[in-house]
């Protein structure tokens, strides 16, 4: 039996990809840490990236095409089943919605030789930060020169259906990301891409997602011919339920 080479060449490029993930994003840890919010180097002009995701799709995470705007095929169904005027369809077009999480480019205080890493948050925080820019009190906290550090405090959920916490503080007195040159060098044009890190799925993949996702029985294994001459039913109630606590566990808190 010869070996599927597009098998082996699927599985590489799924742990390279999570190898790239695992050291350009930037998680929390329980306690107090402190972080710089730096200038995004591909887009100088805004470092907060909204990014919008279909969670659970198929048993995998999606980017959505929208955070270029460019078009969804799962976007485009849901739109259909909010249209139908059936009030539960309508449930579960809003629910099969992308959601959105915000990813901004930091340097972790002590660590910055390590460079630049990327830290997601939901509303919330998103919230909290983009007012402490529009107060004139504090202005633009990314400037390389005169920005401010920011303090965040981690508290991770302590029992069963409690959510982990997070909790910022912007500190008072400005100062420069850094006075080493070499280290200003790797902040400012070494740093990754986040197209790099969330791939972006093609029309057709996200296609085929929803259709292992609607039809579950048919399976990952299923061809394409075999799945488009199916009858796509719409997910039962208790599915739905089940991603919507998901999202929301993920992405709002």
């Amino acid at each position: 039996m010869a070996i599927n080479l597009d098998a082996i060449r699927s599985k590489l490029d799924k742990l390279q990809n999570q190898t790239t993930k695992q050291n350009n994003l930037w998680k929390p840890e329980p306690g107090k840490q402190q972080i710089r919010i730096v200038p995004y180097q591909h887009n100088k002009e805004n470092p907060f990236l909204e990014m919008h995701f279909h969670y659970d799709l198929a048993k995998r995470n999606y980017l959505s095409p929208m955070t270029y705007g460019r078009p969804d095929p799962v976007i485009e169904f849901a739109e259909k089943l909010k249209s139908s005027g059936n009030s539960d369809e309508w449930k579960l077009g809003k629910k099969m919605e992308p959601k959105m999480r915000t990813y901004v480019p930091i340097v972790v205080r002590g660590k910055e030789s390590e460079g630049v890493k990327f830290w997601g948050f939901g509303k919330t925080v998103y919230t909290e930060l983009l007012g402490f820019i529009a107060d004139p009190d504090y202005g633009d906290i990314t400037d390389p020169m005169n920005g401010r550090d920011i303090s965040v405090e981690f508290t991770p959920s302590d029992s069963p259906g409690t959510y982990p916490k997070t909790a910022i503080r912007v500190k008072p007195n400005t100062s420069p990301i850094t006075e080493d040159r070499n280290i200003a060098e790797l902040i400012a044009s070494k740093q990754p891409n986040i197209s790099d890190i969330f791939k972006e799925p093609t029309y057709e993949e996200l296609e085929k997602a929803l259709e292992n996702w609607l039809n579950p029985e048919e399976g990952e294994e299923a061809s394409t011919s075999q799945a488009s001459n199916d009858t796509a039913q719409p997910a039962p109630a208790s599915k739905v339920d089940n991603v919507a606590d998901a999202f929301d566990e993920l992405f709002n808190n």
